[in-house]
């Protein structure tokens, strides 16, 4: 007797999602004079891994573990989001394991981090539609300045402006010889806050000051002339009216200087410093005269010397 064959369709192999994993760096804006238009990117990296979904999950790790949202109202959520529209895809949901160890509130672009990887993220699940320059378009536009945002997605000396045609950045070299000592107090800062401190309006012998200043600061990290980066740090756009918020600020500077530092910065809005010297043995000697001036003013604080990142923010798939 004949077998009858089975009419029976088998299911469709089962697809997993996408997962992509993506590492975007921390950025120190301003530099100084080059106020919302210098970012730098340094090697202190936040990580996510992000998977489609048909809902969203949020998990986080380390900085703002018990903080941030893990609804759809994180901001690396908002941004994956965005890409998806961006790209005009439906959004359903993702899954978002999200390892932080840039500081919240610190001047260390972790906003722009959120906003660039979230991007970057929501791009690669989808196989990569958007270029860089849209993705940085999307990314100032959320921020609401371009600085922090073209350091984290592009890395190196980032110089961005915005206009009517959106954000452009351009990422350039600095020389390695450099050392980059970041403080970090142990209080924050909203960004609105050291923000709403400034004038709105400056002397024109100020705004002449920072232009000259940005212009020799650039001139000088090209062609290795490091020697006239004491000259080439000073700000009179906003630095002078954040001392008010950061009254120890003064002193942790000009120990830094003292110390052997090139320069010392406001680090973004702060409270962060940034600090630069030409060696390994004078970055460690600033290092602690930094800490110790801060924790003789009442503040506590941790230095740490950090490379320049010079990839930005990355993606890959997960197998």
């Amino acid at each position: 007797m004949g077998h009858l064959a089975d009419s029976r369709v088998a299911p469709p192999p089962a697809v997993n999602p996408v997962r992509v994993h993506v590492r975007v760096p921390a950025s120190s804006a301003n530099l100084g004079p080059g106020f919302d238009a210098l970012g730098l990117a340094l090697g202190l990296y936040n990580e996510i891994d992000a998977q489609e979904s048909e809902r969203v999950t949020v998990t986080i790790e380390g900085e703002g573990a018990a903080q941030l949202a893990t609804s759809e109202d994180n901001v690396v959520v908002r941004a994956v989001r965005a890409a998806h529209e961006a790209a005009g895809r439906p959004f359903r949901g993702c899954a978002l394991a999200c390892v932080n160890r840039i500081p919240l509130a610190r001047g260390l672009g972790s906003s722009a981090a959120a906003w660039v990887g979230g991007l970057v993220a929501g791009n690669a699940l989808l196989g990569s539609p958007l270029d860089r320059e849209t993705l940085l378009a999307l990314a100032a536009r959320a921020e609401g300045h371009p600085d922090n945002v073209a350091a984290a997605l592009l890395g190196g000396l980032t110089v961005a402006y915005g206009g009517a045609d959106g954000a452009r950045a351009l990422s350039l070299p600095v020389p390695d010889s450099l050392r980059w000592i970041i403080l970090v107090p142990g209080v924050s800062m909203s960004t609105a806050e050291a923000r709403a401190i400034l004038p709105q309006s400056v002397s024109r012998a100020d705004a002449v000051f920072n232009v000259q200043r940005v212009a020799l600061l650039l001139a000088s990290l090209q062609s290795g002339r490091v020697d006239l980066l004491p000259s080439a740090l000073e700000d009179r756009l906003h630095e002078p009216y954040r001392l008010r918020l950061f009254p120890w600020m003064a002193e942790v500077v000009a120990a830094a200087r003292a110390a052997g530092a090139l320069g010392c910065v406001l680090s973004g809005a702060g409270p962060s410093l940034l600090a630069v010297a030409d060696d390994d043995v004078t970055a460690a000697t600033v290092a602690r005269a930094m800490e110790h001036t801060l924790d003789a003013a009442g503040v506590k604080g941790e230095a740490r010397s950090l490379p320049v990142d010079t990839s930005g923010a990355l993606s890959r798939v997960v197998s």
